[in-house]
């Protein structure tokens, strides 16, 4: 595998790792959180939109579709399930019909993006997420569920 298709690959995984650390312990009653934009619900459905819309392109048949947000746990189970089928493509031997670069200035540094409104908006909601050291984080290319490894050094 090629040395860029690698780093897009590990830049997932760390999303994936962010990501699972602001939805994760977030109530249900903040998916509607209504203090700053767009709700979390629909920020999260739109980053699922995203990969699938990313899958779409690297498999050759483009295609974009807005989603209706459905529900706070089921919108976290489809983002993840969203990127674990990007990652699956980009492991394979299968060719990619776009370019890495304009993958990660697209939908990956987007979602990045989103993954910090979520995180800030735990904060105006009064339930915020415990600051880590990422930098020593445990987080291997193929890493892209809900399900990721404690903080390696948690923030007290």
């Amino acid at each position: 595998m090629d040395e860029k298709r690698e780093l897009l690959r590990h830049t997932v995984a760390s999303l994936a790792y962010r990501a699972a650390r602001a939805l994760e312990g977030a109530p249900e009653e903040f998916a509607e959180f209504n203090g700053a934009g767009h709700q979390p619900v629909q920020i999260l459905a739109h980053m699922s939109d995203l990969f699938d819309w990313a899958l779409s392109a690297v498999q050759g048949r483009e295609k974009w579709h807005t989603s209706k947000p459905h529900g706070w746990l089921q919108e976290q189970q489809r983002f993840f399930a969203a990127l674990h089928a990007f990652d699956a493509y980009l492991a394979s031997h299968e060719p990619l019909y776009v370019a890495v670069e304009p993958l990660f200035q697209g939908p990956v540094a987007d979602a990045l993006t989103h993954v910090g409104q979520i995180a800030m908006m735990r904060r105006l909601a009064g339930c915020s997420i415990r600051g880590e050291n990422y930098f020593v984080a445990e987080i291997k290319a193929g890493q892209v569920g809900a399900e990721q490894p404690a903080a390696a050094q948690p923030f007290r």
